[in-house]
């Protein structure tokens, strides 16, 4: 797999456990959602300093958000619409 494609993956399934929007995560991180959601699709190259971003959005090490998946790991569900955490 891809660094764009693990990248992604991690950001989803990190933002999806803590029960984040990706609107609310973009408006964390100080990136557009729109370019954030093409970022979770593994679609769009990102800068060191936004990865660091994010990473500090979501409260993980940089290096927690290029973990490898597991093989049989499945990619989270995304979060139902209208779903906030308080």
């Amino acid at each position: 797999m891809k660094a764009q494609k693990i990248l992604a993956w991690n950001i989803r399934k990190i933002r999806v456990e803590l029960g984040l929007s990706q609107e609310k995560l973009a408006m964390e991180a100080g990136v557009e959602r729109a370019y954030f959601g093409k970022l979770e699709q593994g679609t769009e190259n990102v800068t060191v300093a936004i990865v660091d971003a994010i990473a500090t959005a979501l409260a993980v090490p940089v290096s927690e958000l290029f973990r490898q998946p597991l093989e049989n790991e499945e990619m989270p569900k995304p979060l139902r619409a209208g779903r906030k955490k308080p």
